[in-house]
């Protein structure tokens, strides 16, 4: 997530050089045919190539409503995770007790097993969004002109690519081991949150009431965690993406053909001007599709992206002074103002 005021032009332009060297060459080629080889015939009158560009306006308008809606309900279900992972700290550190204990239980093996029940919840959130974070085949990160943009302002991830470290102190470790074995990690976790919480009912630490609240919290985590592979699962559909990135190209290769004859009108010497000007319009429509493509899947770990490692931290350090634990890490700030 971009925490800054807004992207500075300097990376707007980085981000965009490629396409405007390729439009700057666009405009380029027509109108060396038609000054110098007397190509006139290549011009093309403005009005079909405005109701062509009055279409791609509203086709990636509709895009680019349509991504935001997915990036915006991305970051509701962990808002959401946010508001359950704090319900959860907090039942489990006062809902254990020995009041209706089969055998007696000394203090410290309570406050053994509420730091057990936390840190195994900020096990799962680290599972999860490594989940979330694995590339899939319709993701846009492998493109260069994001793979570049994140070489030059975006900082990876402080455990890197490992959930066996991200996790590690979290879990004990036959637990650990079979989580880091399994497909989907995350739901692993809970379900061993759900055993351990049975386990701890039938010794009595946890009345029927409150047993069945924390299983409850359980469910809510389920269904946070569902929402969120359905979108990192679920791509914008293609033949969308597809057509309007299709219809943007189509347009901005038309421009210079239309602009060649409406520049001569004024002069021959303001043709060239229809170098400079196909590379602008081209450019602005050229980054409203991007926009929207930036947009599509709010996980894949680029700048535009919801910012889950930074809310598994907070989480992370809300839990643990819950705990009253000494050893909280520090929130994550951005880094060249992004935040991941």
């Amino acid at each position: 997530m971009h925490a800054g005021r807004r992207f500075s032009f300097r990376e707007v332009i980085f981000w965009t050089r490629r396409d405007i060297l390729f439009y700057l060459i666009v405009g380029t080629i027509p109108t060396l045919l038609y000054t110098q080889l007397g190509w006139t015939w290549l011009t093309i009158p403005w009005v079909p190539i405005a109701l062509v560009g009055t279409a791609v306006a509203f086709i990636v308008g509709f895009k680019n409503n349509a991504t935001y809606n997915r990036l915006w309900e991305a970051r509701q279900i962990w808002g959401a995770i946010v508001n359950t992972s704090r319900s959860w700290g907090i039942m489990a550190i006062d809902f254990v007790t020995e009041q209706h204990s089969k055998a007696a239980v000394g203090s410290d093996e309570l406050q053994a097993i509420r730091t057990r029940l936390v840190h195994r919840h900020i096990a799962w959130l680290h599972a999860l969004r490594f989940q979330l974070r694995v590339p899939r085949a319709w993701e846009h990160m492998i493109k260069v002109y994001n793979r570049e943009y994140r070489k030059a302002y975006t900082v990876d991830e402080q455990d890197g690519n490992s959930l066996g470290v991200a996790i590690a102190g979290l879990l004990p470790d036959p637990e650990r081991a079979m989580v880091l074995k399994k497909a989907n990690a995350a739901t692993q976790i809970l379900a061993l949150q759900s055993r351990d919480l049975r386990e701890l009912h039938e010794r009595g630490l946890i009345d029927d009431f409150r047993h069945m609240e924390l299983e409850k919290l359980l469910a809510d985590l389920y269904t946070q965690q569902g929402k969120c592979e359905r979108i990192k699962n679920f791509p914008y559909p293609r033949q969308y993406a597809t057509l309007n990135l299709m219809f943007v190209r189509l347009f901005n290769g038309l421009v210079p053909f239309g602009m060649l004859g409406e520049f001569a009108k004024l002069g021959d010497h303001f043709v060239w001007l229809t170098i400079p000007f196909t590379a602008l319009v081209a450019w602005v429509f050229l980054m409203m599709e991007r926009i929207g493509e930036a947009t599509e899947n709010p996980f894949e770990g680029s700048a535009n992206d919801v910012p889950i490692t930074a809310l598994t931290r907070t989480i992370e350090i809300d839990l643990r002074e819950m705990l009253g634990e000494t050893n909280i890490p520090e929130p994550l700030k951005p880094v060249n103002n992004i935040l991941m």
